[in-house]
């Protein structure tokens, strides 16, 4: 499951409590129940415990953010320490960065602390404070009664970042085009993943890499749950952020208080990771011909052709001319894809998508350029490309068993891109090195309903590319007294940032009261861009 910008860069390349743990945090088992607890699975539910009631007793000491940062006053940010390996709790430990603001409304208003992940896995929630300082109006109720906390999860920019690659060769362009004409270039692309993969274990360390899991982060997110002071747990988790609020849920559903989960992905234990991906691509395809049909319903602006067919054949002309010759020497098809991909994602990428193809059509290949190609002045912004690319490859290569017979990835992934060709190879590449992964593979979470899991509400939109409907109406179907909000007829990845009211009171209502609706809801789409 990419994350926008994620493109297939290799191939197509609070209060302080006492220690009596008021926080509500799991008291640390007594020695003889850790002895019991030690063996089997119960470890990792033991360290979890033995973390928690050190992060209540500790808290976190908030401060003015490092100035480099980039987050001013009053938003503050602090650490949390968590165990690296959960079945040793008392071993080597890492930090997690936090940050938050604290809620605009009353003393008396105040709900607790919103905890948010942006999705990824690599994706960093730090920016979610600076929703109040920007005073989002969508998110203006809810911030009266929650302090907004985001943190980088583990491995993730201030977090015990990882690497795989060295960040200015991972950004170098062009790379080679996704689409294989021969066989050479799958062997090419082939060894690209391999290293990918061994540069993983050199760059980050096999002892990091095997602890770099979704239920690992989802344990931080208990940790960072006490060290907040919090009895329960408030989420908001956007995109793979669902999947990591299912796997919490289903650990912990005694700490869950309010749930929100936006752009699901499909928790079946099936469909983590490899066949996920494949369901991406399919769905990609369709949200690539929506956006078609509206560049050509708006042809008076864009003048790439009046039908889905015309504006695709343009994309193709545009694909050959960067083939032959990359377009200023370095967009080539790969950087096309990294730029128009987009436009499937997020409906705010439409008009800016557009906008740049038209000129290219009119004769400025300069906004192209400027758009799609990397900048290596950018060392900063490149660092951080290249760890969230290592964070989404190693979170979802050790989640997750992964097909090692290159047989069964060419022949899965040729038979998709007869019918659907925007994403999949791309995509196939992206993932590659998880057939050669250097560390043992984990067994995904079965996520479920457990004791104390309180209803949980679900959005969607019905032509979401990135994570496909059917995500959704499974965690519905296994978060017993859930609620689906669905978002029918549109296809933006991440619903609730999006100005629709029927969506966003019911957001509010939730999170401020709790009260779900008697029924699953159905809202009409959010407005279309305007060229």
């Amino acid at each position: 499951m990419r994350t926008k910008g994620r493109v297939a860069a290799l191939g197509s390349a609070g209060v302080l409590v006492t220690a009596t743990l008021i926080s509500g945090a799991v008291a640390a088992p007594s020695a003889s129940a850790g002895t019991d607890a030690r063996h089997g699975k119960d470890r990792e539910a033991y360290g979890v415990a033995v973390a928690a009631a050190r992060a209540a007793k500790a808290g976190i000491d908030w401060q003015d953010c490092p100035a480099d940062w980039g987050f001013a006053k009053p938003i503050q940010c602090g650490w949390v320490s968590v165990p690296l390996d959960y079945a040793k709790p008392y071993g080597k430990q890492i930090k997690i960065a936090v940050d938050r603001i604290g809620n605009t409304g009353t003393k008396a208003e105040r709900q607790g602390a919103l905890v948010y992940n942006p999705g990824g896995p690599g994706g960093s929630g730090m920016r979610f404070p600076t929703r109040v300082t920007t005073k989002n109006p969508i998110w203006a109720n809810t911030a009266k009664a929650y302090d907004f906390v985001g943190f980088d999860p583990r491995g993730v920019g201030h977090s015990a970042p990882i690497s795989c690659i060295d960040p200015q060769e991972f950004v170098k362009a062009p790379k080679a085009d996704p689409v294989p004409d021969s066989e050479a270039d799958k062997l090419a692309q082939r060894k690209l993943a391999r290293e990918y993969a061994d540069g993983c274990a050199e760059r980050t360390g096999k002892a990091m890499l095997e602890q770099m899991t979704t239920p690992n982060t989802a344990r931080d997110l208990d940790v960072i749950r006490a060290a907040l002071g919090e009895k329960k747990l408030n989420f908001l988790g956007v995109s793979y952020g669902t999947y990591l609020g299912a796997v919490y849920g289903t650990l912990f559903p005694g700490h869950v208080r309010r749930m929100v989960v936006d752009s699901v992905v499909n928790p079946s234990r099936e469909k983590i990771w490899y066949e996920a991906n494949l369901d991406q691509d399919v769905a990609f395809e369709m949200r690539w011909n929506d956006w078609q049909d509206w560049v050509a319903a708006n042809d008076a602006t864009f003048h790439l052709g009046t039908t889905r067919d015309a504006v695709q054949a343009k994309w193709l002309e545009l694909r050959a001319a960067a083939k032959k010759s990359p377009i200023g020497g370095v967009v080539g098809p790969a950087e096309l894809l990294g730029l128009f991909q987009g436009a499937p994602y997020y409906d705010s990428s439409w008009v800016p998508v557009a906008t740049v193809f038209s000129k290219y059509f009119a004769g400025d290949t300069q906004a192209l350029v400027d758009a799609a190609a990397p900048d290596l002045s950018d060392t900063a912004g490149n660092i951080a490309s290249e760890n969230g690319n290592a964070v989404y490859t190693a979170v979802e290569c050790t989640d997750a068993k992964w097909p090692t017979s290159w047989k069964k990835w060419d022949r899965d992934n040729s038979a998709l891109h007869e019918k659907y060709p925007f994403l999949t190879w791309s995509n196939a590449w992206l993932n590659l090195p998880c057939a050669t992964w250097p560390v043992k593979q984990q067994t995904p979470v079965d996520v479920k309903t457990g004791k104390g899991l309180p209803g949980v509400l679900i959005v969607q939109a019905t032509r979401d590319a990135a994570t496909p409907y059917e995500g959704a109406v499974e965690l519905h179907k296994r978060f017993k007294g859930s609620r689906l909000i669905t978002e029918k007829d549109a296809g933006s990845h991440g619903v609730t940032g999006l100005v629709n009211p029927c969506i966003n009171e019911r957001v509010d209502s939730y999170l401020l009261t709790g009260k779900l609706d008697g029924a699953d809801v159905t809202c009409a789409p959010h407005a279309t861009p305007k060229p």
